[in-house]
């Protein structure tokens, strides 16, 4: 199933995407489960998918706005250099670590599919960033803590897409501090929607990554150095995989910093993040109005 959160007609709700359109399981279970993330708490698959079967949509894609999947994710945590490519990039002749590095992400600087992304009056060194990110749920409704890599699989309720913008000389103000960089409200984006694994099947995942068409990344998961398991073990061994979360899994190599010249983000750019069998993320970018 692909699931997403909308606004129609000035309400906001969420369902099935299916046929180019959506079935509206917002107006038919709010009363028990208010959004999405209240369904993967409840693990309630079985009734979106009940919902799924029938034979109409309620509205058209191009009569609603999208949202971010998960409007309101408990936590967002997002790794870093995962992929061989991006590794080298550094050109520091380091080995390969021996454990992911993780940084948090608040909500507020993602924006949705569609939704410009903004570049801050504080720097012209905004860069894209192409990930796959993991919505954790668990079939059962189960929290998650120290998962064992064999069973992590069962806590993803989804996959989307990420754009994990980023603000590049801010993440070099302190020694070892790259959260500044990472937050800027509006950087970043994620969706359009989520996908439950078993539409996406086991094969690797392919991600791509265009500026402009001009395709800037292109890697798949089988190459990442620490594989999806792997990382929610081990996130799963410091804090609690809450139904709701969002893992971001590590962009590969390409990104504008690492171009001579490094190669920015400009408004009117349009960076598109796709994933066979999610779809496709897509924002322009802007400069942020400066409020008086």
């Amino acid at each position: 199933m692909k699931l997403a959160t909308f606004e129609v007609n000035g309400r906001i709700s969420y369902g099935i995407v299916r046929n180019e359109g959506v079935v509206d399981a917002g107006s038919r279970l709010s009363g028990r489960y208010p959004d999405l993330r209240a369904v993967i708490s409840a693990g309630a698959f079985s009734e979106l998918e009940q919902l799924a079967t029938r034979g109409g949509v309620d509205f058209k894609l191009s009569e609603i706005r999208l949202l971010k999947p998960i409007p309101n994710p408990g936590k967002i945590l997002c790794v870093g250099v995962n992929y061989p490519g991006r590794a080298e990039e550094y050109k520091d002749n380091s080995e390969q670590p021996k454990y992911p590095s993780i940084f948090v992400r608040i909500a507020a600087s993602l924006v949705a599919h569609e939704e410009p992304i903004v570049r801050p009056p504080e720097s012209k060194q905004l860069d894209y960033e192409g990930e796959i990110a993991l919505v954790i749920g668990h079939r059962e409704g189960r929290r998650g803590r120290r998962i064992a890599e064999s069973e992590a699989l069962e806590h993803v309720a989804g996959y989307t897409i990420c754009n994990e913008g980023t603000i590049r000389d801010w993440l070099r103000h302190g020694k070892f501090n790259v959260t500044p960089g990472k937050n800027f409200e509006g950087s970043g984006a994620v969706g359009p929607w989520m996908v439950t694994p078993e539409e996406l099947g086991p094969e690797p995942m392919r991600i791509i990554t265009r500026v402009n068409d001009e395709i800037r990344q292109d890697d798949t998961t089988d190459r990442m150095i620490f594989s999806i398991p792997t990382l929610i073990s081990y996130v799963s061994h410091f804090c609690t995989l809450e139904p709701g979360d969002i893992l971001v899994t590590g962009t590969p190599a390409g990104a504008g910093a690492r171009f001579d010249p490094p190669r920015y983000l400009v408004p009117g750019d349009v960076v598109e993040v796709e994933v066979p069998g999610i779809g496709i993320l897509r924002n322009r970018v802007i400069d942020e109005p400066l409020r008086n």
